[in-house]
C-alpha cells in the first residue's frame, strides 16, 4: 500500500511536470490494471500520433503512458490488443440532456448508454430537473452505467424570473444546491440578467446559454457569460433584414467572444433541422432513429411539418439564416475562439451519440481539421472543466475516459465511428458489449 501511494505521488507530481511515463515501479505493483497494449496513441494534447505504446489505467485513472518496450504491464492485468487500432481521449456533449427524475428509469438508462456507445464519456446537461443531482452521483459512483455528468440547474428564464430579486434567490439556492452551473434561456430583462450575473460571479458559479433578446450578445460577453450555446446571439447582432452579415461586427464580435475568454457550442445539425432546411424523407432514414421509440419520432415529424406549415415560415429566408451561422463559426473559428462540440441531444432527429457525427460536416464545412474538431470534444472541453477534474487529453494522471478506434480519426474525423470500445471512469466497454445492449434498446421500440 505503501509503494502505491507513493507511485501515485509520484503520478501526480509527473502530471505537473508534463512527463508522460512514471517509473516502471509503479506498474508493476499496481492491482486491477487494465492495458491497452501496442496502440497508436492520439493523447490531443497537440496534433500527434504515437505509434506502438502502451497504456495503463487503474481505478479511474490513467498511471503509465509510453513505448510498450518501456511499460511493465503487471500481471493479472486486462491486456487490450491494441494492434492496428488508436486511442484517443472520450469525446464530450457540451449541450446535451438528461431525463428528469420523474421519466422511466429504463428511459434514463437508456439515454445513458447511447451517449456513451457513441464515445461521450462527459456530459454537461443543460436543463436541471429537481432531483437530477442524484442521478450525477449515480453515474459518478458507478450505480448506474453513464458518462460522467456535469449539470445546469433550472433554468433562467421569462416564467422563473420575473424580478432582480428572483434572479438573486434562485442563483443563490442553486448554488447551496450544488449545480455545476446556470442555464440562460431567453425572456429575461437586462436588470434580471446583471443580477444573476454578479451574484454568480460573487457565488463563483458560472453561466451559459442562450442571449437574451433585451441583453443582446455583447453585453453577455461583458458580463462574463461564459458559454454561447446554438452560437447564440451572433447572427442576431451581425445580421441586417436580409440576414446578410455585417463584416465589421461580425469581426467586432468575434474579437471581443476570444478577449473575453468565452465559448460556443455550435449545434449546427440541429439548427437545420429546427429551420427546415434538409429534407424530412433524409432526417427520417437516419439509421439512429430505431433507438427512439416510435412515438417521440412521430412527434418530431409533426413538429417539423407544424414549422414548415406555419404562414411566417419562408423557405429562402431560412437557409439564409443557416449559410448565416456557418459563417459565424468560421469566423469563430478563423480567428482562435473556443469551441465547445455539443448537439443538444437529445432533441428533434439528434439521437445521444449519433447527433456528433451529423455535426462534423458542419465543422469541416467551416474550415476546421479533424485534429480541431476532436479537439472541441476532448481537449477544450478537459480545458473548460479544469477546475472540476483533470481529463480530455491522453496523460498520467487524466482521467481514464479513453475511446479505441479501428481506424485514424486524424485521417477522417468520421473514424470515431468505428469503435472497437470505449472506457468511462475506468469501466471497459468493448465493441461486443456496446452491440449487444443497443440491440436491446432497439428491441425496446419495434417499429411500425
Amino acid at each position: 500500500m505503501k509503494l502505491i501511494r507513493l507511485c501515485r505521488a509520484i503520478s501526480a507530481a509527473a502530471l505537473l511536470l508534463g512527463a508522460v511515463l512514471p517509473p516502471a515501479a509503479c506498474a508493476q505493483s499496481a492491482d486491477g490494471v487494465t492495458a491497452f497494449e501496442n496502440v497508436t496513441v492520439i493523447p490531443m494534447d497537440t496534433e500527434r500520433s504515437l505509434p506502438g505504446h502502451t497504456v495503463l489505467v487503474q481505478g479511474d485513472r490513467i498511471i503509465a503512458v509510453g513505448p510498450s518496450a518501456s511499460v511493465a504491464v503487471p500481471g493479472g492485468a486486462r491486456r487490450v490488443d491494441g494492434r492496428g487500432k488508436y486511442l484517443v481521449p472520450g469525446l464530450a456533449e457540451m449541450h446535451g440532456h438528461v431525463p428528469p427524475p420523474s421519466a422511466p428509469a429504463q428511459n434514463t438508462e437508456d439515454v445513458l448508454f447511447l451517449y456513451l456507445a457513441s464515445g461521450i464519456t462527459t456530459v454537461r446537461g443543460m436543463l436541471g430537473a429537481p432531483g437530477q443531482l442524484e442521478l450525477r452521483r449515480r453515474t459518478a459512483q458507478g450505480e448506474l452505467l453513464g458518462p460522467t455528468l456535469y449539470l445546469a440547474g433550472p433554468s433562467f428564464n421569462g416564467n422563473s424570473v420575473n424580478t432582480v430579486d428572483d434572479a438573486v434567490r434562485m442563483v443563490r439556492e442553486q448554488r447551496a444546491q450544488g449545480w455545476d452551473l446556470l442555464k440562460i434561456h431567453p425572456g429575461l430583462t437586462r436588470a434580471e440578467y446583471d443580477a444573476m450575473a454578479r451574484t454568480a460571479a460573487q457565488e463563483g458559479l458560472r453561466f451559459g446559454g442562450h442571449v437574451p433578446e433585451e441583453v443582446g450578445l455583447m453585453h453577455a460577453l461583458r458580463m462574463g457569460q461564459e458559454t454561447f450555446d446554438h452560437a447564440d446571439g451572433y447572427v442576431e447582432y451581425a445580421a441586417g433584414e436580409d440576414v446578410s452579415l455585417d463584416a465589421a461586427k461580425l469581426d467586432s464580435a468575434v474579437r471581443m467572444t476570444r478577449e473575453a475568454g468565452a465559448w460556443v457550442v455550435p449545434t449546427m445539425a440541429l439548427w437545420e433541422v429546427l429551420y427546415v432546411t434538409l429534407p424530412l424523407d433524409s432526417l427520417l432514414a437516419y439509421p439512429e432513429l430505431r433507438y427512439v421509440s416510435p412515438q417521440s419520432v412521430q412527434a418530431w415529424v409533426n413538429a417539423y411539418n407544424q414549422r414548415r406549415a406555419d404562414p411566417q415560415y419562408d423557405a429562402g429566408t431560412a437557409r439564409r439564416v443557416i449559410e448565416a451561422r456557418q459563417q459565424v463559426l468560421a469566423a469563430l473559428h478563423r480567428n482562435g475562439s473556443r469551441i465547445l462540440m455539443g448537439t443538444d441531444a437529445p432533441q428533434q432527429f439528434s439521437v445521444p451519440g449519433f447527433s456528433l457525427h451529423r455535426e462534423f460536416p458542419r465543422m469541416r464545412a467551416a474550415g476546421m481539421s479533424p485534429y480541431e474538431i476532436i479537439a472541441t470534444g476532448t481537449r477544450n472541453v478537459g480545458d473548460y472543466f479544469q477546475r472540476n477534474d483533470a481529463f480530455g487529453t491522453i496523460a498520467v494522471g487524466r482521467r481514464a475516459d479513453l475511446l479505441l478506434l479501428d481506424a485514424d480519426p486524424l485521417a477522417d474525423v468520421a473514424n470515431l465511428q468505428r469503435i472497437a470500445g470505449v472506457m468511462a471512469r475506468g469501466r471497459w466497454l468493448p465493441a461486443d458489449e456496446i452491440r449487444t445492449r443497443l440491440e436491446a434498446i432497439a428491441a425496446r421500440h419495434p417499429r411500425p
